[in-house]
């Protein structure tokens, strides 16, 4: 029983929590940005149709465009699974948990240069998903404005010349052209798009993408924060066997000159780093 305990201790004991935690944090990110996105493009390009563009003209680029956006998504959800994979097994094999349970703690002029490659794509990414998270709040400023319009024609329901004033151009947005008619929505016929159940699902959708880049955000600035730190005990680790490698060689030059046995200071399950 004792056995088995201690067998399930080092395993534990070998598991890369931080790595771990970025997997699922990047896991769970990334699926709710490419899903929710997806869907929430495709309920997009519905409503323009349905409501503010009449003619297939008018709406024709912004379709070429949702669908151009929804491939970027497939290739984003088949890069950031084989990321994440690699980014768990980066932890497996970097974590000094796993080292001290399974063997000494070794490094290789290899091994420190692939850390230091993951490091770097690692905060490129994150750059790079940084203007992602930007981008995507778009959509979501775009709809809290229309819901804020819709708002306030609800307020204002007893005076319909000052409804008839307020509207949400989408032309204005750069989603259709300023030819396209009608191009906007005003008044009552904006509180309707407001409370049809496709509006109300799309503005649900954005929001979940968003919240999903953001996630997607975190786990990258918490993988590269945590790789960097590794690196950075690592050396403090290669410089302290140094030092000791030194003082061992000055203790066993000493002993020699004086005729005397060698035996060590150290402990004879020291570390090292090569």
């Amino acid at each position: 029983m004792q056995g088995c305990y201690d067998c399930c201790m080092r395993c534990l004991g070998g598991v890369p929590y931080c790595s771990l935690i970025a997997t699922l944090l990047c896991f769970s990110g990334i699926a709710l940005f490419c899903g929710c996105g997806h869907q929430a493009l495709t309920e997009t390009e519905r409503l323009i149709e349905t409501y503010f563009a009449r003619n297939l003209q008018d709406y024709i680029t912004l379709a070429y465009i949702i669908q151009y956006f929804q491939y970027v998504i497939y290739g984003l959800a088949s890069f950031f699974f084989l990321y994440c994979i690699v980014l768990l097994a980066e932890g497996f094999y970097t974590t000094s948990a796993a080292k001290q349970t399974f063997g000494e703690f070794r490094s290789t002029m290899c091994g420190r240069c692939l850390s230091s490659s993951f490091i770097v794509m690692t905060y490129l990414l994150a750059v790079l998903w940084l203007l992602v998270f930007a981008f995507s709040a778009l959509p979501v400023y775009f709809f809290y404005n229309m819901d804020a319009t819709c708002h306030t024609i609800d307020v204002l329901t007893e005076t319909p010349a000052s409804i008839n004033q307020l509207c949400v151009d989408a032309r204005q947005y750069g989603l259709l052209p300023w030819n396209a008619v009608p191009g906007k929505a005003c008044g009552m016929t904006l509180s309707n798009v407001c409370k049809t159940r496709e509006y109300q699902i799309t503005y649900d959708l954005y929001i979940a993408a968003f919240a999903g880049a953001g996630i997607t955000l975190l786990a990258l600035v918490h993988c590269s924060l945590h790789l960097a730190v590794y690196q950075v005990y690592l050396k403090m680790l290669r410089h302290r066997a140094k030092e000791e490698r030194r003082s061992f060689d000055l203790y066993r030059r000493t002993h020699r000159d004086r005729g005397g046995t060698l035996c060590s200071p150290y402990a004879t399950n020291t570390f090292s780093i090569s």
